[in-house]
């Protein structure tokens, strides 16, 4: 079962944050999230799954900033999150996918007691121009039946900034 929108609100400062809050981008089963002004990019041509890959940040001003094609970026929302009872997920909106921009290559599934900012893998299949500030995705909650442990590991928890992969730390 997904939360309607106003079941949304009504678990906010419960089981439920989302921070800064802002009843405008209340949908009627989800939430939109905005795209924070930086970006990080690898600044490796081949990515190793087993070391730290270098990157290096990238600011949207105002204008707004062209993103390339075959090219990775990672962003984060600027609303923080965190939930307990309720597994976060998260999607495109569609009128940004309309546009040919992926906000989520493949992690758009969260843990039930997340808490931090959503990292975005971020690709488009043309050039297009984004800016920061920008409802990108939405946020929906699925309830858990059953007993569940909550999300606990370190390495993505109550994370501040754009995060790249921490893989590498697995296979330590």
């Amino acid at each position: 079962m997904i939360l309607s929108g106003r079941e949304i609100k009504n678990k906010l400062g419960k089981e439920i944050k989302i921070d800064p809050f802002d009843d405008k981008r209340l949908n009627p089963n989800s939430y939109n999230l905005r795209l924070h002004n930086e970006l990080l990019v690898y600044d490796e041509e081949i990515l190793d799954m087993k070391k730290e890959n270098k990157t290096k940040k990238i600011t949207i001003p105002q204008e707004g900033l062209v993103l390339e094609t075959g090219k990775l970026y990672l962003g984060r929302t600027i609303e923080y999150t965190s939930t307990d009872r309720y597994v976060p997920m998260l999607e495109g909106r569609s009128s940004v996918g309309r546009l040919g921009l992926f906000i989520h290559v493949t992690a758009g599934f969260g843990d039930v007691g997340f808490r931090g900012y959503w990292t975005l893998e971020i690709f488009c299949v043309q050039p297009i121009r984004i800016y920061p500030e920008v409802e990108l995705c939405q946020i929906y909650y699925h309830c858990v039946e059953g007993e569940y442990d909550k999300y606990t590991s370190g390495k993505y928890q109550d994370n501040k900034e754009v995060q790249p992969s921490l893989l590498f730390r697995d296979f330590v």
